[in-house]
């Protein structure tokens, strides 16, 4: 990094050369007295400001409090962005691009692949003498903030949603009977390369989705390595806990405040700035709704910018922060001056991977972590879709279950964990041991997954026609609607009244198609039970009149279990994120402290590895395994989103993914605790060790 000149408060004169002051260098210099730079140098480069203009007013800024305060937000955004706004919207991006979850899994995991590819290079790069930490900051927010607007494009580069075709999809009886499926596909097929264009592919949109995640990945990937050194090294130790409990506090409720917001969004019509949902008789309540998930990457984008911009002002160091490093200098002066030199380190580094990995502790606490990973990453994708099919509610709905159960349980949970530890006093033995009955909890409340509710019912799908036994494979087309000559590119669902979800009107054999109150209303439908005359104009004036046979919104469930799930997904939720900081400080614990900052590293890759990556590519393709209705492509190889899930395996699925992952846990804490020795009591006059 270049030195910077940096302009006094109303003086035209060029102050002197900003000395290296960053990490142990200051310190050390300190020490000896090194004159090289006088303290008023050192003052200038520890001023509030941008490009040499520092005012006296901003100087109130500059202190760890007020760091803290924007670190928290870039956090909190990280959190928000990806894990909120992104996966409470991987449902409806699958359907408005026609993506399968495997391909939405691809794109959860490019996050962090991006951020492990950073980790070296930005760890390295950025903890130089001399860097400046919360440059580095700020410019990962800003390739955040492209991440998101290059998130939003698919919906640009794509023409208008067809959410419901314009004209009447009912049944025109043709005079020739339709045998099978393939048939009638095979006749849409041709249609649409006669220039109907229904049918178009927009699977290559998952490549753009995917490099918007790997910028969110690198442009995140400072905020917890050199964030987390930046506030560490301007505070005391004794705060340090507290500062960094703040920091990933409020990295923890970003993603319930991208639930919520994201979930809002979803309310408005997807294209509302051209299409009014209105004349298409659209509500939320449709199958085919597709909410305006892109527009809170506009905001999440210009936030990012704002927050880098403060950032960008802050020195290498904070006034008073070479005190504090001296005194930990002087602590650990004597292994630092043993591997000053640098073939030394290099050719210590094999030895160190050794070291650690010869460290059983360690070894099977890095495996927990991996576990534990491996399921938080999987269900922070795909629980708000789940939720969402499982109990047949709308997205909007989904995610504000998903917000109102993050909250308090996440992030109650991780601050309970460090609470009890520094209460309690513990030892890294006792500190292993509560993580180890924390996922015992756990991994018994994964029932949670088998809380579930029976198929809907789906004309062909889950239930035959007229309330007959369904086959084993879906079969859309009956006897009553034959003739009709539909097409299965048109997905356009409605609800009969006989609480039956048909494909489509002409698949449910409807005749005739009328608009009233915002919703379009079916009669004559060959394939729905007639239920007669009703009298609906009872508050009115109006003659009474039949009641229609169907109307395009979802029917209703009348499973009754989501209160139940809540409940216990909630205290699975809270103890697995109650192990969440005690198993970090039990890292930290069990290695030597020289070290510490390696091992947590070494820790980071084995968990992405091992449980964040391939987390929502495992998940995805076992929710895909769920899928007994595809939609339909005339591209082979476009895929297609699932229209319906079969809710047993989907549960069971989920089910054993995290009793596998949560017994992983139980078994790595366990033997974590087996082959742990802990150090001679010479140490500490009452044999327990600091908690700080």
């Amino acid at each position: 990094m270049s030195e910077a000149t940096i302009e006094l408060d109303s003086s035209t004169a060029v102050a002197p050369k900003c000395s290296n002051v960053n990490n142990n260098n200051s310190a050390r210099s300190s020490r000896v007295g090194s004159a090289s730079s006088g303290p008023d140098s050192d003052a200038e480069c520890q001023r509030f400001g941008w490009c040499g203009w520092n005012p006296a007013w901003l100087q109130r800024f500059c202190t760890a409090k007020w760091a803290l305060f924007w670190l928290c937000w870039g956090g909190a955004l990280q959190g928000l962005i990806v894990n909120g706004l992104i996966n409470v919207s991987i449902s409806t991006i699958e359907r408005r691009f026609g993506l399968r979850s495997r391909q939405m899994g691809l794109v959860a995991s490019g996050y962090d692949l991006a951020s492990f590819a950073c980790l070296v290079p930005v760890t390295y790069y950025g903890g130089r003498r001399g860097a400046s930490k919360p440059r580095f900051i700020a410019i990962g927010l800003i390739v955040m903030g492209m991440g998101s607007l290059v998130f939003l494009l698919p919906n640009f580069l794509v023409g208008n949603y067809r959410a419901t075709i314009a004209e009447a999809n009912v049944c025109e009886p043709t005079g020739l009977p339709f045998n099978s499926n393939s048939s009638q596909s095979m006749t849409a097929c041709e249609l649409n390369a006669m220039g109907e264009g229904q049918g178009e592919n927009l699977t290559w949109t998952v490549w753009l989705f995917l490099a918007a995640q790997l910028l969110h990945g690198a442009g995140a990937s400072p905020l917890f390595t050199l964030g987390v050194t930046y506030i560490d090294e301007n505070v005391s130790k004794k705060m340090s806990s507290v500062y960094l409990g703040i920091y990933y506090t409020m990295a923890t409720v970003g993603p319930a405040i991208g639930y919520v917001f994201g979930g809002q969004l979803l309310l408005i019509y997807t294209d509302w700035m051209t299409v009014d949902p209105v004349q298409l008789s659209l509500t939320s309540d449709s199958k085919v709704w597709i909410g305006a998930w892109w527009l809170g990457f506009i905001f999440a984008s210009a936030i990012c910018l704002l927050i880098a911009l403060p950032i960008f002002g802050y020195p290498k160091l904070l006034p008073g922060a070479e005190k504090l490093q001296l005194e930990r200098v002087s602590e650990a002066h004597a292994t630092i001056s043993e591997v000053d030199d640098s073939s030394k380190v290099v050719r210590g580094l094999p030895r160190a991977v050794l070291s650690l990995l010869a460290n059983p502790t360690f070894f099977f606490l890095n495996l927990a972590g991996a576990t534990e990973g491996l399921v938080i990453a999987g269900f922070a994708a795909f629980l708000p879709k789940q939720i969402e099919n499982q109990f047949s509610i709308s997205p909007m709905y989904s995610a504000l279950v998903m917000g109102l159960i993050t909250v308090p349980a996440g992030g109650g949970g991780t601050f309970l964990g460090g609470y009890l530890v520094k209460k309690w006093n513990l030892a890294c033995r006792g500190i292993i041991k509560m993580c180890l009955l924390a996922t015992t909890v756990a991994a018994l409340f994964t029932i949670c997954f088998l809380v579930s509710c029976p198929n809907p019912k789906f004309a062909g799908v889950t239930t035959g026609y007229k309330m007959q036994a369904s086959s084993d494979s879906p079969a859309l087309v009956a006897s009553c609607n034959s003739n009709c000559g539909c097409s299965r590119t048109n997905y356009d669902p409605i609800c009969g009244v006989d609480g039956v979800m048909y494909y489509s009107p002409c698949y449910a054999g409807c005749a005739k198609e009328d608009h009233a109150n915002s919703q379009k209303r079916y009669h004559n439908c060959s394939c729905i039970e007639q239920v007669g005359w009703v009298d609906e104009g009872s508050q009115s004036s109006e003659a009474p009149h039949f009641r229609p046979d169907a109307t395009n919104r979802k029917c209703e469930s009348t499973c009754q279990t989501l209160p139940l799930f809540v409940a216990l997904c909630f205290i699975l939720m809270i103890f697995t994120f109650l192990a969440t900081m005690p198993a970090l400080s039990a890292t930290l614990r069990c290695v030597q402290d020289d070290q510490r900052s390696f091992a947590l590293g070494l820790q980071w890759i084995k968990v992405r590895l091992l449980g964040t990556i391939p987390a929502p590519l495992i998940f995805g393709a076992l929710i895909d395994e769920s899928c007994i209705l595809w939609q339909e492509s005339c591209d082979k190889d476009a895929g297609g989103a699932c229209l319906v899930y079969d809710n047993f395996y989907i549960s069971r699925y989920m089910w054993l993914l995290a009793l596998i992952c949560k017994l992983g846990s139980v078994v790595f804490f366990a033997c974590a605790w087996w082959f742990y020795v802990p150090p001679s009591k010479s140490s500490n006059a009452n044999g327990k060790e600091d908690v700080n």
